[in-house]
């Protein structure tokens, strides 16, 4: 599928791409400027104290909320969609940890902790996360409430009913577990507030790979079926094997779809 522009776009001298670059280099900068004000803004929102003992299940024995700081004021929970049973994590998650685990060394040495956390058991993260060579800290939060508190899991009653609250708004729920990302600080007490959480395109903020796509002629590409990244996005070990990513993010291999289409 051709984009529409693309085969037959306008091609001008230099001179005149240079005056039409420079009248978007405006808009661009006003729109660098709208990002820091809304970043100012988030900064601003009030903070909820978290008053609930959370425990998880980590490579290094049962830890608490407060021990995933690690000596850090901040702590970044990315909520990843891998639920107990499943042998591969969603491939959007996956998309978004790839970034994350690139910029671990900087953020780690900025006052920040980077955690994932997901439903599944302990043995089932660690055994995706060697696979995909992840080196950040992924803990189980399977023994606690953690993922239902903050708004990323639901109950199967919730699924079949098609009514839940998430992103901020009652809505039907595809999976017992979404994605997200939710912050928090640690103040010299000891003392734990949620900060800020995002789901959905909020997530975008950190995918680097989309920034440089859209910069490109072609810019992300995503023609369908679901006109998103499960379009053409698979696990970073996975882009030379035979299959396709459903429209929940899950991963599904060409004998299985086959299987499924012979049934």
């Amino acid at each position: 599928m051709s984009l529409p522009g693309i085969a037959n776009h306008r091609v001008v001298s230099r001179e005149v791409w240079l005056k039409e670059r420079k009248a978007l280099l405006e808009d661009e900068k006003r729109m660098t400027r709208l990002r820091d004000a809304l970043s100012e803004k988030r900064r601003g929102l009030p903070w909820v104290r978290v008053d609930k003992d959370y425990v998880f299940d980590t490579a290094s024995g049962r830890r608490t909320l407060s021990d995933l700081f690690e000596g850090r004021s901040q702590l970044i929970v990315k909520h990843f969609m891998l639920a107990p049973g499943q042998k591969d994590g969603c491939v959007g998650c996956s998309f978004e940890v790839d970034h994350v685990q690139a910029a671990l060394q900087h953020i780690e040495h900025h006052d920040v902790k980077f955690v994932s956390v997901a439903r599944a058991p302990l043995h089932e993260i660690e055994a995706f996360r060697t696979r995909m060579g992840w080196t950040f800290d992924w803990v189980s939060s399977a023994s606690s409430d953690f993922n239902y508190d903050f708004g990323v899991s639901f109950t199967p009653e919730q699924v079949r009913q098609g009514k839940a609250t998430y992103n901020y708004q009652e809505t039907a729920v595809p999976l017992e577990d979404l994605s997200g990302f939710s912050i928090f600080y640690k103040n010299e007490t000891g003392d734990i507030f949620h900060t800020y959480s995002t789901f959905g395109r909020g997530a975008e903020e950190v995918l680097g790979t989309y920034m440089l796509l859209d910069l490109t002629p072609k810019g992300r590409n995503e023609n369908g079926p679901n006109f998103n990244l499960t379009d053409w996005v698979r696990h970073h070990d996975r882009y030379s094997t035979n299959g396709h990513v459903s429209a929940t993010g899950r991963w599904v291999a060409a004998e299985a779809a086959d299987c499924c289409r012979s049934n």
